[in-house]
């Protein structure tokens, strides 16, 4: 494992534990920065690129799909 992976799985752990807390707070501001921070970690994680290049494809992928809805899952 590399260590882009490593802060892939770092990423996806504290963007968690952010979600919780936000949501104990009601702060669904934050949760959704958290949720942003947890799908930045999977593609870091699953492709091992750096965290740049990582921030860079989603911020890519949401322009592209900007309608697309992740709230009511």
């Amino acid at each position: 494992m590399n260590r882009d992976r490593v802060e892939g799985v770092w990423k996806q752990f504290s963007g968690k534990v952010r979600e919780q807390w936000c949501r104990l707070a009601g702060d669904a501001p934050g949760m959704e920065a958290a949720r942003h921070d947890q799908r930045a970690g999977w593609n870091q994680e699953g492709r091992g690129i750096s965290k740049e290049a990582a921030a860079r494809q989603l911020k890519d992928f949401q322009v592209r799909n900007r309608d697309w809805d992740l709230t009511n899952r």
